[in-house]
């Protein structure tokens, strides 16, 4: 079988503060640290025993994971699994980057987001070079927020060609047609995140070859419907995988959209789905 299954555990500690984040914003203790790490080993543990299936995995977690060694040390032993197709996270990048020396770069890969006023920008370039020299498959982005516009210019310009730039539209932030032609120079995929997409009724691979599994083993078809397959733990999720219809009105997240299938996306970022990076990038 060939599965992808975006993992979310109970983290929510980040070392950022956005206010345009949706996410939680806490300090984890330590005994929920402790938890997060013992439900991120035994989905790492369930990943390493499905030989006999095709896995690729994205960590999408509500805090900032790669500032904790066991998502670096997870991450890292996933990608040396032969039948791990790809291992990815969503990530500030605010860690040091030289943890990637051990893991096979030709199956991690990161998604990185730039968030202005949270860290220095020539840091943020820095590491994204360091990235780029240790042979690091990885995409670079920013929330589209007005304010934000002079750093995202900076940073295309500054970025390497091969490396891709997008733009999230903010949450709430309508755009004009000439707001969004000056997203579009930089992200020429931006039209995709501009609107909401309409999904109720239409066909969507979550739920037959895509999963989300949270920290206890809940498995749902993404991580916007909240309706569970099963728990990934005891196998009974896989007899409810098959073909169906979304649920919802709408679809307004890279992470869930991406598996519309009335939408062109798997071939446009054939190969880099996960990682975010387009086909012919």
């Amino acid at each position: 079988m060939e599965l992808t299954v975006l993992y979310r555990g109970p983290l929510a500690s980040c070392d950022y503060d956005c206010p345009y984040c949706p996410f939680a914003k806490r300090r984890d203790s330590t005994d929920q640290l402790r938890a997060d790490r013992t439900a991120l080993e035994r989905f790492a543990d369930w990943a390493g025993q499905q030989t006999g299936d095709h896995l690729s995995l994205l960590f999408t977690p509500w805090g900032e994971g790669l500032v904790r060694s066991w998502y670096r040390r997870t991450l890292t032993e996933l990608s040396r699994l032969p039948h791990i197709r790809r291992v990815a996270i969503q990530t500030n990048l605010s860690c040091r980057p030289e943890w990637l020396a051990d893991a096979d770069l030709d199956t991690l890969a990161l998604w990185c987001t730039f968030h202005p006023g949270q860290t220095p920008y020539d840091r943020f370039v820095a590491k994204c070079r360091r990235l780029s020299e240790l042979g690091v498959r990885h995409s670079v982005g920013v929330v589209g927020l007005p304010e934000h516009l002079p750093d995202a210019r900076r940073l295309r310009a500054d970025l390497p060609d091969h490396v891709y730039l997008w733009i999230n539209a903010a949450e709430g932030h309508r755009y004009t047609d000439a707001e969004a032609e000056q997203w579009t120079e930089l992200d020429p995929l931006f039209r995709y995140s501009r609107h909401p997409h309409t999904s109720a009724g239409r066909p969507c691979r979550t739920g037959e070859s895509v999963i989300s599994v949270d920290g206890d083993g809940t498995v749902r078809r993404c991580h916007f419907v909240p309706e569970p397959l099963g728990n990934l733990y005891d196998g009974g999720y896989r007899a409810a995988l098959r073909p169906r219809a979304c649920p919802s009105a709408v679809c307004d997240c890279h992470i869930g959209y991406v598996h519309l299938e009335t939408l062109p996306l798997y071939d446009v970022f054939a190969g880099g789905v996960l990682e975010r990076i387009p086909a012919d990038w």
